[in-house]
């Protein structure tokens, strides 16, 4: 019998939220570093991606930063597209990818896969429909994102209330991503992450923002109550003690996960066997010393 994954989002509200807030014009500060990243990236990689594939990215920014790259652009694939976004695009559920073995020989995702629940399952769909020697590129929201609000609004509550629910989703780790691609079946996995601060006249605007972005709590097992007022109250003021500049101005931390795989093809370089060497280590490491 195969388990379902756990439910760990209530994936029709984030999405319904994103939809909302894109639509009224959300920040898009996150997507546009990512964007600026993903050309980069691109540009490092002296080869030809004839089939491209954008994975549920909520905004076009990755298919621009594709074609700044000098490759075609790519077919859009999301939940939901903006009612002026033009070029190639299908309709999906990125847990439930429709394409044929070996369609694509590149696929990014920007700022989407965090909400995924079975993000093991979504790989390794990926994974399936790369041709021989693709590649997969992708970013999310990294578990090292808003600690410093998630810190406030838990003590808070557990000083008043006596207890603390979840008030922020959680985001992957980015040193289990490496195990999950392996696992997955890709070759020559790579993650790393970028870690910056953004600063804030006070916690409210924070959570303003976070709102506004349609980035607020969707846990499938958040709770239903509204947070009290007090308990808001007192997270501001810890936030302020904890996390505040010399002029005023509060911290908060953002991580933005990448990593990348290749689907497995014979010219792909590949660890030597055990036992191959033509060294010790011990005589190599006397080598580098200049022992004798």
């Amino acid at each position: 019998m195969v388990q379902s994954p756990p439910l760990i989002f209530d994936r029709a509200l984030a999405r319904a939220r994103l939809e909302r807030a894109i639509r009224r014009g959300a920040p898009d500060f996150l997507m546009l570093r990512a964007a600026e990243d993903l050309q980069d990236r691109l540009l490092t990689i002296r080869r030809e991606f004839l089939r491209t594939l954008d994975l549920a990215t909520p905004t076009p920014d990755f298919a621009r930063a594709i074609a700044a790259s000098g490759r075609a652009a790519p077919l859009r694939a999301a939940p939901f597209f903006a009612s002026n976004e033009t070029g190639a695009r299908v309709v999906v559920d990125e847990e439930a990818l429709p394409f044929a073995p070996e369609s694509f020989d590149l696929v990014v995702s920007g700022m989407a896969l965090q909400w995924a629940n079975d993000l093991p399952g979504v790989f390794a769909q990926v994974r399936r429909c790369l041709a021989p020697d693709g590649l997969f590129l992708a970013c999310m929201v990294g578990g090292a994102s808003l600690i410093e609000l998630r810190g406030a609004l838990a003590q808070a509550e557990s000083e008043i209330l006596g207890g603390a629910s979840p008030r922020v989703s959680p985001f992957v780790d980015v040193r289990d991503l490496g195990g999950l691609l392996q696992r997955a079946g890709f070759a020559l996995p790579v993650t790393d992450a970028d870690v910056f601060t953004l600063r804030y006249d006070s916690m409210f605007a924070l959570c303003d923002e976070l709102r506004a972005m349609g980035a607020a709590n969707a846990l499938a097992q958040r709770s239903r109550r509204p947070l009290r007022r007090s308990v808001f109250l007192r997270a501001a003021q810890i936030y302020a003690e904890n996390y505040s500049d010399p002029d005023g101005r509060m911290r908060a931390s953002f991580e933005i996960v990448w990593l990348s795989g290749w689907a497995p093809h014979e010219s792909q370089q590949k660890p030597l066997k055990p036992g191959s060497a033509q060294m010790r280590l011990a005589d190599a490491l006397k080598a580098g010393r200049g022992e004798e």
